[in-house]
This record gives C-alpha cells, sequence and structure tokens, in this order.
C-alpha cells in the first residue's frame, strides 16, 4: 500500500535543496526538450476502434449523439477522445515525478463557478479521467487543446505558438512560484474571478472587457433557481422535470406503474447512500430536502453515453429546489498506462482527485455504487450540484490575445492543482528558468495536432461509410 508520502509525491523528509536536487537530476535524465517528440508508434491502435469499445459500456442509443457531436468539429473530437491520447502519452518521454493529474485538462474543463462564499472562482472543473501520474501528460493535454482550438478558430500559424507558449509560460512560471511558498499558502491559493477581471483590465480592448462582463453576468444566472424555471414544469400542482428526449428523459417515460414506484424507491435508497459519503454537516443538510423526480440527462461530448442523471429535490415551503447531477463513474483512461486506482469505487476515485486539485470544491460532492439490477452491472457514480454559477468560455467568440490570455489562466490554474498533489520544488527545478520545455510542448503540440486531425477524419470516414452512426445536431 502507497505511503502519505509517496501519495503526495514528495519524498519523505528532504530539505528544499534536496527537492530541487531530484528535479534536476530527472531533467538530466529525460531532457526537457525531449517533450517535443510526438510520433504514432507502430501498431498504434485504430482510433475508431478505441472509442467503439469504449462506447460498449454506455447507453448504445446515446452514443451516435457522442460521434455527432465528436464530429463538429477537430476540437469537439478531441474532447472526446481522451482515451485516444492516453494511450499516445503511454508512449512519450516521463520525468518521473508524480502528481494528481486532472487526466482530461482541456481548455473546455476549465471555468468559472461559485464558491461556497458565493465569489465566482476559475478552477478546473472536470475529473472524470483523475489519477495519479505524471505531470507532464495534463501540460500536454491542454497544450495540444490550445493549438487546436486556435487552428479552429483560423488563428494563424503564429499567433497558435504563441498561445502554447503564453500556456505553458504561465505553468512553468506559476510553478515557480509555488515553489517558493509554505504548504498552506500553496493550498489556499484560488483564482477569484473579480479580482481577475480587474486585474486583466489594462490588457484587454473595451470590447472584450464588455463580453467578460456579460459572460460573468451569464454565469451568475446559472444557478438552481433558473436551473427549475427551465427544466420544470407543474403537473397536478407537483413540480416534475420536462421531457426532452433523448436529451432529457423522466423515470416517468423510462417506466410507468409499479415498476416505476419500484424505481424511485431505490433511486431513494441510493440518495441516502449517496448522502453518507458526505460530510456529517452537509449530510444534514441534504436531509432537509425531498427526491421530487428523477430523469436521464444527456451531458458534454466525451461522457455522452455513460449513464448521467439529474435529480430534483425540493426543500422548504415547496419553493426551494435542488438539483443534483448523479454521474457514471467508469475507470480513468489513465489506468491502462498506470495502473489501477488504489479506490475500489470510481466515484470516489473522483470525487478524491476533485478535492485534491481544486481549490473551492461543490460542496455536495459525494459518491455512491449502484448494486446490480435492471441497468446491469454494478456501476460507480458521483454526486454534485447540477448548476452553481458555473460558465465556460465561448471559444468561438475569442481572438487570438482573448485566447492567450485564457491559456495563462488555465496554466496557472494547473500548475496550482498540481502543486498541491505533488512536489513543486522538485517540478519547478526540472522545468528551470528557460523556455526549453515550453517550446518542447509547441513542437508537441504542433505534431498532435496533426494526429488528431487523423483521428478525427477516420471517424468522419467511419460515419461516411456507415461503419458507425452519428447523431448531429443534439
Amino acid at each position: 500500500m502507497a505511503t502519505a508520502t509517496e501519495e503526495s509525491g514528495q519524498a519523505p523528509h528532504l530539505t528544499v535543496a534536496e527537492r530541487a536536487a531530484r528535479g534536476k537530476a530527472a531533467r538530466a535524465e529525460v531532457p526537457r526538450s525531449s517533450h517535443g517528440e510526438f510520433r504514432p508508434r507502430p501498431g498504434r491502435p485504430d482510433p475508431v476502434k478505441l472509442l467503439e469499445r469504449q462506447a460498449k459500456s454506455r447507453v448504445p442509443e446515446l452514443v451516435p449523439i457522442r460521434y455527432g457531436r465528436m464530429l463538429s468539429s477537430p476540437f469537439a473530437f478531441y474532447r472526446g477522445a481522451a482515451i485516444i491520447m492516453a494511450g499516445d502519452l503511454a508512449k512519450t518521454p516521463r520525468s518521473g515525478l508524480i502528481v494528481q493529474c486532472c487526466g482530461d485538462a482541456h481548455l473546455s474543463n476549465f471555468g468559472v463557478f461559485a464558491s461556497p462564499e458565493r465569489r465566482l472562482v476559475f478552477d478546473l472543473n472536470d475529473f472524470d479521467e483523475t489519477l495519479r501520474g505524471p505531470w507532464e501528460w495534463d501540460v500536454k493535454r491542454l497544450a495540444a487543446s490550445m493549438l487546436i482550438a486556435a487552428r479552429d478558430n483560423g488563428f494563424p500559424a503564429k499567433d497558435q505558438d504563441q498561445i502554447v507558449l503564453d500556456t505553458v509560460q504561465e505553468y512553468r512560471t506559476a510553478m515557480a512560484r509555488f515553489a517558493g511558498l509554505g504548504n498552506l499558502d500553496v493550498w489556499y491559493a484560488h483564482l477569484d474571478v473579480d479580482a481577475v477581471a480587474k486585474e486583466l483590465a489594462s490588457q484587454l480592448t473595451a470590447r472584450m472587457i464588455k463580453r467578460t462582463g456579460k459572460a460573468l453576468a451569464k454565469a451568475r444566472t446559472r444557478d438552481r433557481i433558473s436551473a427549475f424555471s427551465k427544466l420544470t414544469r407543474l403537473v397536478d400542482g407537483e413540480p416534475r422535470i420536462v421531457a426532452d428526449p433523448p436529451l432529457i428523459v423522466p423515470i416517468n417515460d423510462l417506466a410507468q406503474g409499479s415498476e416505476r414506484d419500484q424505481i424511485f424507491d431505490s433511486l431513494n435508497e441510493l440518495l441516502r447512500s449517496y448522502r453518507d459519503s458526505l460530510p456529517y454537516e452537509r449530510r444534514q443538510l441534504l436531509m432537509r430536502y425531498s427526491l421530487a423526480d428523477f430523469a436521464r440527462k444527456v451531458v458534454g461530448v466525451g461522457s455522452v453515453g455513460t449513464r448521467s442523471w439529474i435529480a430534483l429535490l425540493i426543500g422548504r415551503n415547496g419553493r426551494d429546489p435542488l438539483f443534483l447531477q448523479i454521474k457514471e463513474a467508469e475507470a480513468s483512461v489513465l489506468e491502462k498506462p498506470l495502473g489501477q486506482s488504489r479506490l475500489a469505487n470510481h466515484g470516489e476515485r473522483v470525487v478524491t482527485g476533485q478535492r485534491l486539485m481544486q481549490a473551492i470544491s461543490d460542496i455536495l460532492l459525494g459518491w455512491v455504487r449502484v448494486p446490480a439490477g435492471v441497468d446491469g452491472p454494478e456501476r460507480d457514480f458521483y454526486g454534485r450540484q447540477l448548476r452553481d454559477w458555473k460558465g465556460s468560455a465561448e471559444l468561438e467568440q475569442m481572438v487570438s490575445n482573448g485566447m492567450a490570455s485564457y491559456g495563462r489562466l488555465c496554466g496557472w490554474t494547473l500548475a496550482r492543482a498540481h502543486a498541491r498533489s505533488g512536489d513543486p520544488v522538485a517540478v519547478a527545478a526540472y522545468l528551470g528558468k528557460s523556455p526549453v520545455f515550453d517550446r518542447a510542448i509547441v513542437e508537441f503540440s504542433q505534431a498532435y495536432a496533426e494526429q488528431n486531425e487523423r483521428d478525427y477524419n477516420a471517424l468522419k470516414a467511419a460515419v461516411e461509410s456507415g461503419v458507425l452512426t452519428a447523431e448531429t445536431g443534439l
């Protein structure tokens, strides 16, 4: 069993100088410039077959929606192709310095949401693939996403490269700053969105400032009250989730009569089990709500086809709604190259990784295991609030300078997440002060963007030839 120091990524009882020496020794063994290498390995698995294999455990009628969403652009394909990139990263150089990896750190998996103090914060917000692993895998996934998104937006090649450089440079310099902080200072570090907006105001045009202000105002409206208004209606005086098949399918449309009642009772029991995974004081909060309705909901791109539910709970006087998202957690795509998670429940794996990497996590973040039954084998799930001031970047509206600024926010945030779970002194020493690593990651991103384009075209060809079915516009 791993020790506490191994789990933290920091060697036991070493001085700062000794930890820095670890990083420099790793640099000598695996040069920073070597991270620029990417060539498809001999016998590389067919990307379409990998996606098909992944789809076997998913809801069959939803898989075509996933393919349709992935075909909307090379960047959308990249969002859904974490399993493909995990296999590719397994053959790239490794520094040997371990952190809690997000596993899917592309730029759309960063965004804003509310802290318990009702402040907007910016952070990573998707941890389905989280696992302990090489920090550079997350950096490569983020950097390549920046370049692919910049290509999709039609930015010149020079701007594409600069966006990646800015992202990686911010990661490197932020890691150096975290290396100089005390442990608690690293843990407390976070990005308050209002403070960041003020700081960046001098670097943005009036148009960009206005657009950012509108985006933040919109995020603040995406809460449980707006979700209640949009997703429900009264039926015989009781709130019920509105059907929008195949994207939202209420329990009443999945089962009828006694079967529906039996499923509803089982869901109530599962919610109690989920509640038991929460800290005591939050269990007390959740006990004030009762389950009113349940529905299957399609979310994201890469997650489409996994079982994702929304639960409508009602609290005080029937006018106090709470939406929970209960999302299936399968094995991380990183487990094949890195080994199984030490946690037997994948929902707990997601929650633990999220709490390690995020500065501030949802207060209702918990997990549950659903026993084998109507829906097949036992499955793991994690739960959180469906909406709590959530917002993400509108990539298509970004100019190159705006994407570079966004990349710097993501780079800082990823460095902070890694510094919390690994050894920032060793990683910072490995990265050094020169831009050698930054330039290497630009080279990697260029090569991987080309590979992503080929894989995207392979999926397109499979759909056009009738090998796969895709549903577009959903």
